[in-house]
């Protein structure tokens, strides 16, 4: 708990192109869980290196990432948006947990086999011990809750596991994190094999629906989308490929799927595909507008990335310090007591020009 609030933590990898169904499903979720909890997001810039990476690529991806996060209305002040990387707590508490992970464990976990399958020439140590680091990313801020899809389950369970495995050791160390039960995001398929989700990794660039695609681009894969020869519109699983179509519009429109249907009653796919591309166009202009308008602003995004990665340093440093002394890590002597809050927290001063602002909670104050 964190100012009365539970905390939630999740977080997105800083390679490729966030998709439609990331934000659909997950991002467009997470704005008004402020409200309620104390929220973490990462970019998980940590987790990306078990694949091979190009430097200024992946440097370029975190930004954007970070500046994504913004521009889809995540407030700063309300959620640490953080990246992974510049929290040294997350690969400490990592090496920890690893000692108290079993290799069996490890050995079960089925994206550890998916993943090697994909990259048979780098099958990394990183890579098989991947989870322990989700389970250090999780447990490094006393998360209560953390939104899930099926396919994340596993590692969730082994977090828990491992919390529970240190805490019968050495006491009420780490609060075991539950499942987030919250608004189901929409299931976005591929637009080309509406049997699998639209992924931000798939090779078929027709696939998948970018956030920064461009209005022509969007309409374009649109119209190449894979339906069926029925020839109707109709909410069925029996017709994937449409009732995708009718999954988007519907997340984009704000209509059931009963109220699609009847909308294109009597009419073809060649009617329904540029219907569904225009309510994406709609939905994402105001976010590409908003994105490449704090692109341009590199000291607000700067200080943001400062002011956040302090506070998330400060939450994850009192967890690693407490785990590091029930391990049997002596205590660090010598050096300044942690202050208790993080100038983001507190007070911000910088100089503009000569004067002196002063940054409370909620005033500014010229000095």
């Amino acid at each position: 708990m964190i100012n009365d609030k539970k905390v939630l933590f999740s977080g997105m990898q800083a390679t490729g192109n966030l998709t439609l169904g990331n934000y659909l499903g997950a991002l467009k979720n997470w704005l008004t869980l402020s409200d309620e909890y104390e929220c973490f997001y990462s970019v998980v810039d940590l987790h990306s290196i078990t694949v091979r990476q190009n430097p200024a690529e992946l440097r370029k991806s975190a930004r954007n990432l970070l500046t994504l996060y913004i521009a889809a209305g995540l407030d700063p002040k309300k959620n640490c948006i953080y990246y992974q990387s510049h929290v040294s707590g997350h690969a400490e508490l990592a090496w920890i947990l690893n000692c108290f992970t079993y290799m069996g464990e490890l050995n079960r976990m089925t994206q550890f086999k998916d993943k090697s399958a994909k990259h048979a020439d780098n099958i990394n140590a990183g890579l098989f011990t991947y989870p322990v680091l989700m389970a250090a990313d999780i447990l490094l801020y006393q998360t209560d809750v953390v939104p899930v899809g099926i396919d994340q389950m596993q590692h969730l369970e082994l977090t828990r596991n491992i919390a529970e495995r240190f805490n019968n050791i050495y006491g009420d160390v780490f609060t075991v994190p539950e499942a987030y039960v919250g608004k189901v995001g929409a299931k976005i398929m591929s637009l080309q094999d509406p049997t699998r989700k639209m992924s931000k990794s798939d090779e078929n660039p027709n696939a998948s629906i970018y956030l920064m695609d461009d209005p022509d681009t969007i309409m374009r894969k649109f119209k190449r989308a894979v339906t069926d020869s029925e020839g109707y519109v109709s909410y069925r699983d029996e017709q994937p490929g449409v009732k995708n179509l009718i999954e988007i519009y519907c997340a984009c429109t704000g209509k059931t799927p009963d109220e699609a249907v009847k909308e294109f009653e009597g009419k073809g796919y060649g009617e329904l595909k540029p219907a569904v591309a225009e309510s994406v166009i709609s939905v994402l202009k105001p976010l590409q507008d908003e994105f490449a308008r704090l692109s341009r602003d590199k000291a607000y995004i700067d200080s943001i990335i400062k002011e956040n990665a302090e506070k998330a340093n400060y939450f994850a440093t009192k967890t690693l310090r407490k785990v590091q002394r029930k391990v049997g890590f002596p205590d660090r002597s010598g050096k300044k007591k942690e202050r208790e809050t993080p100038a983001s927290m507190n007070i911000i001063c910088r100089k503009s020009t000569g004067k002196v602002f002063c940054q409370t909670n909620s005033r500014n104050q010229e000095k």
